[in-house]
């Protein structure tokens, strides 16, 4: 009786560890109990380390695939989901667009588990736009199939920032090319004119044209300056300083127009740390709007507030005012309410993407209300800079007669 339940020992140490060297001759002599009760031992301790080695690296790969940037899901043999990180798991009983994504993998998974790997682009549409693409492929050892794994990419902001590539690349072309072209054909008339009248005309033109030029490329520039610099060098700037920058080159246009600027002037104790560069720019870019969307005659207020930790900016015109259907996209780059308009006053449609960008990098934003037909109030928001004070003050008022 005890030499067959040595025996047996001796069969199992076999199959746990085929060079432990146990023949059966041995397990039958008096010593063979003891040599096998030994090799049992160190087979269960080596398998235990090779147990706590695959559950070190189970725990490193699924840590590993928790910050993989696409959704990951796994499944056995039989079909059944093993694994899903994190950016699969929000597909699991979902609703509305996402639970055809789930159905999707599913069926993925289902081909690739009879061998077949397969691909697929989902658009869906609801609460968010969103496009993934689904791939399955099996998961085998040679002939026999251990499972399957699916992959979902989501190419979202991909496909808008290529929809926003090809956007700005027609509208630059397309912005170039109308003073471009009224160059050539302006330099085309006065080949052989000699009537000093018409040249002094044509030559007007051209001028005004080569400075609408000038301005694109300007505010491409200055586009492009902002957008790279992300985290802009931080140094404390007056708000007084900004606005008399900003609205300076502004005041020949404005009295050549008649429009008043009625600028409240900003305490010299109040400032924001930032780029004074961008900051000026911003607000440019409203005044100027503003002055471009009036009528002659009419007014421009530029008030500063102080609210909490925030001062704000607001720029007010009583001009023809902005559709609501258009607030949205205002901020977009060369986006024109009235492209006819826009063409009259010179603007290349960059203003406010400039406004914008530089408010996002300091920390800001920019608001918008308006009528049409009444006017819009822009406000930019900035923070204070620590240690300022509240706001006090007079507006003092300026007029620009035309």
């Amino acid at each position: 009786m005890r030499r067959a339940v040595v025996r047996r020992l001796a069969a199992a140490l076999a199959r746990l560890d085929p060079e432990a060297g146990v023949t059966s001759a041995l397990a039958g002599s008096p010593e063979g109990l003891e040599q096998v009760l030994s090799g049992l031992e160190q087979a269960m301790e080596r398998a235990r380390e090779r147990v706590d080695s695959a559950e070190t690296t189970t725990s490193r790969l699924t840590a590993a695939l928790g910050h993989v940037a696409h959704g990951v899901v796994v499944c056995d043999g039989n079909g059944v989901v093993v694994y899903r990180n994190p950016q699969a798991a929000m597909f699991v009983g979902a609703r509305h667009g996402e639970v055809l994504a789930e159905r999707a993998l599913a069926e993925l998974l289902g081909a690739a588990l009879v061998g077949q790997s397969q691909e697929q682009t989902l658009e869906l549409f609801s609460p968010a736009r969103r496009t993934l693409i689904l791939r399955a492929g099996p998961l085998d050892e040679g002939e026999v199939t251990l499972g399957a794994v699916a992959i979902i990419e989501d190419i979202s902001e991909w496909r808008r920032l290529e929809a926003v590539r090809r956007d700005f690349v027609a509208n630059i072309s397309h912005e170039l090319k109308t003073p471009v072209g009224a160059l050539s054909l302006v330099a085309e008339t006065l080949e052989g004119e000699d009537d000093p009248g018409v040249v002094a005309r044509l030559a007007s033109r051209m001028r005004a044209e080569a400075e609408r030029l000038g301005r694109i490329i300007e505010d491409l520039l200055d586009l492009s300056r902002i957008e790279a610099e992300e985290s802009p060098s931080r140094d404390p700037v007056p708000v007084h300083l900004i606005i008399a920058q900003a609205v300076e080159r502004l005041r020949p246009v404005a009295e050549h127009r008649g429009i008043l600027l009625d600028l409240a002037e900003a305490p010299h104790h109040l400032v924001i740390r930032g780029d004074r560069r961008q900051l000026v720019s911003a607000v440019h870019n409203l005044v100027d709007n503003a002055i471009k969307y009036s009528e002659n005659g009419s007014s421009v207020q530029l008030t500063v507030q102080r609210d909490g930790s925030w001062v704000e900016i607001a720029v007010s015109d009583h001009g023809i005012g902005i559709p609501g259907r258009d607030l949205e996209r205002i901020f977009e780059r060369f986006y024109r309410v009235d492209r006819a308009r826009s063409r009259d006053t010179g603007g290349t449609g960059l203003g406010l993407a400039i406004v914008r960008h530089a408010a996002a990098n300091h920390g800001g934003e920019v608001r918008v209300e308006s009528r049409e037909g009444e006017g819009s109030t822009f406000t930019l928001r900035f923070p204070v800079e620590a240690g300022g004070m509240s706001l006090h003050g007079t507006p003092t008022r300026e007029a620009s007669r035309g």
